[in-house]
């Protein structure tokens, strides 16, 4: 038998190593973080990155991502740097240099350059006692060992890297108060579009086709609308005509059961009352996660807040067909 170590067990030791990096990294975290986070947050112009390989494909996605969540944030190559892409830079921008080595020639040339235009320098590196760590005016350690079996290919502590980015976007979501209404204006295409975009008064059934029987009826009448409507529920209004409650397939599936005499009970003896419901501007996939959280398939909407008398109703088959899910 081989002693090697199979594929999965490669694997898994992997991860663990990269899980490992990550944790250290959490646990070096210190006051500088901080000043990372206010330093963006005070920005007047752009959030620049800068590294060259694998450093340079993590400054692209965390400008990316920082970009989505309401910090302007592009990407500049070092080497083209030096060939008039300075030009790119401003007075008013921060800029953000990964270097694991904290030793890479190209990026040790610009920066002279740069504080000349008295623009604030955050270094994220794995060798705060570099070059580059001393020409920074905020250093970020990640210090970490690579998951690599010789301890020199980028992994760990380009995970490790990805997660500081992802961190100080959170931060900085919390600090500018970034709404999820924001979020949207900034994705309109696509999955996440859809999931922000559409509100429920986009997909809810509305006018006649909302089903409902008063409380006083006869259950027949709330069997027979429940069929009809095809939502499978109903709501069940008082003599005002506000929501007193609501039928379900369920309900009416347990009071058969409890029931020998269905017929000759009346809506008030069957309803669920206080039934979940919804505004008409809520997202759509705030209804989905209600409709999860609470394990239902339906909610009546509401016009607004405090609001007693249904404007519509919409069942998750309606998000469904719209791709929420």
């Amino acid at each position: 038998m081989s002693d090697k170590p199979s594929i999965i067990e490669i694997g898994r030791g992997v991860l663990k190593k990269e899980a490992e990096a990550v944790l250290k990294v959490m646990d070096d975290l210190d006051y500088s973080f901080e000043r990372v986070v206010d330093t963006i947050y005070h920005c007047n112009g752009r959030v620049v990155l800068t590294g060259i390989g694998k450093s340079g494909l993590v400054c692209k996605k965390i400008a990316s991502t920082l970009s989505s969540v309401g910090t302007p944030a592009l990407f500049i190559h070092p080497a083209d740097s030096l060939h008039g892409d300075l030009g790119m830079l401003q007075k008013g921008d921060v800029l953000i240099v990964i270097s694991n080595s904290g030793e890479t020639e190209e990026i040790i040339r610009i920066l002279p350059w740069i504080k000349r235009m008295d623009i604030a320098t955050i270094v994220v590196t794995g060798n705060k006692d570099s070059t580059i760590a001393k020409l920074g005016d905020i250093v970020l350690n990640v210090n970490v060992d690579e998951a690599c079996p010789f301890n020199m290919v980028p992994t760990s502590s380009t995970t490790a890297t990805l997660a500081l980015g992802d961190a100080i976007a959170v931060a900085l979501i919390e600090k500018r108060h970034f709404r999820i209404e924001d979020f949207a204006s900034l994705h309109p295409g696509g999955t996440i579009g859809r999931k922000l975009f559409l509100k429920v008064e986009d997909l809810m059934h509305t006018g006649d086709a909302i089903p409902y029987v008063y409380e006083d009826m006869p259950m027949k009448n709330a069997i027979y609308e429940i069929t009809s409507k095809r939502l499978g529920v109903t709501a069940v209004y008082n003599e005002q005509k506000e929501l007193a409650g609501i039928i379900t397939d369920g309900d009416l599936r347990r009071a058969i059961e409890k029931y020998s005499n269905i017929l000759e009970k009346t809506v008030s003896d069957v309803m669920t009352r206080n039934p979940k419901t919804i505004q008409k501007d809520a997202l759509a996939a705030f209804a989905l996660k209600s409709m999860e959280d609470y394990s239902i398939t339906s909610l009546f909407v509401m016009e607004k807040e405090g609001e007693k008398r249904p404007v519509g109703v919409i069942h998750i088959h309606d998000l469904l067909k719209a791709k929420v899910v």
